[in-house]
């Protein structure tokens, strides 16, 4: 099977496979692996060149098994490979790049060396070894220039900038993610779902102190426009999170709700603001404005003068 598949095409098929899987479980962020980590472009190209000398050396066991051969398993080698490609510009230019000579002609090129009877040829390096060498150099000029000559970002600053930005990321989806809602970024929620879960958590929790209409019981009156605490959807959301006042009034529901629930039944709470509940409770609190409205002086005190005609 090795012979039918030439070594060019082994070679980067399992090279781009090993590539594929370094690049899947390595979180480089946007940019690819190996340019973000300088570390793992070392790791390919050693992965590179162990693929290249595991087929030289399996090409040179190849070649002394072959000589060892008699005629006929020569014959059945020769007829196998014969079923392979064959590209023999790529086979030539590699042996001339190797400087490689045939059995015949090795006299040319044995050295003067000789330990007992083993002699030593003058071939040159393999060009996978060569070539591979080369690239290192290149790699630690490119290396000694980025970071110690133009003083290239290093692993600390790398490390602050990603700090900083995923600080920025945090607050960024905290805006968005209604499960960590705050008293300063709570919004008051309209979509039926959540005023849905709202009216649940109402029914299951505050009943019994407001009644279901928010006409009040226990507890003071929703649907009315005086508030104890301060109306509108943060202080609401504040006075359900944190509860009433000390040693009376509601307590803290933080514990047993989660923000996104909080957030929900506070905005329920204020759909009752408006309505006419069978048996409202006696107004308790204060009149509270919006300061967003652009309510002006006038309109307030006359709200105030009418409340207090009414008493």
């Amino acid at each position: 099977m090795r012979h039918l598949i030439p070594s060019w095409v082994r070679v980067p098929v399992v090279f781009f496979i090993i590539f594929a899987i370094v690049e899947y479980f390595i979180d480089s962020g946007e940019k690819p692996a190996f340019i973000e980590q300088p570390i793992v472009l070392l790791f390919l190209l050693l992965v590179l060149i162990i693929l290249i000398a595991i087929e030289a050396i399996v090409a040179s066991v190849d070649n002394i098994l072959y000589q060892s051969l008699d005629e006929e398993g020569k014959a059945r080698y020769d007829a196998q490979r014969s079923k392979a490609p064959e590209f023999k510009w790529l086979k030539n230019t590699y042996k001339k790049l190797l400087g490689q000579k045939p059995i015949q002609e090795e006299h040319e090129i044995i050295l003067d060396h000789n330990y007992d009877g083993i002699k030593e040829l003058d071939n040159n390096l393999p060009p996978w070894w060569l070539w591979g060498f080369y690239a290192t150099i290149i790699f630690a000029a490119v290396y000694l220039l980025r970071f110690h000559v133009f003083n290239g970002e290093n692993q600390y600053q790398e490390l602050e900038a990603k700090i900083a930005q995923a600080k920025l990321d945090i607050e960024a989806y905290k805006k968005t993610a209604k499960n960590l809602v705050d008293i300063n970024t709570v919004e008051l929620l309209t979509d039926a779902s959540d005023l849905k879960a709202g009216q649940k958590i109402f029914e299951t929790n505050c009943v019994a102190c407001h009644k279901s209409d928010g006409g009040g019981g226990i507890g003071p009156n929703l649907a009315d426009e005086y508030w104890i605490l301060g109306g509108g959807i943060k202080n609401v959301f504040k006075t359900v999170s944190e509860g009433g006042r000390d040693g009376k009034g509601m307590i803290a529901w933080k514990q047993s709700l989660k923000p996104l629930e909080i957030a929900q039944v506070s905005s329920y709470v204020l759909q009752f603001q408006g309505t006419t509940p069978a048996e409202p409770k006696a107004a308790e609190g204060e009149i509270w404005v919006d300061p967003n409205t652009e309510a002006t002086t006038s309109e307030i005190e006359e709200i105030v003068i009418d409340s207090t005609q009414v008493e």
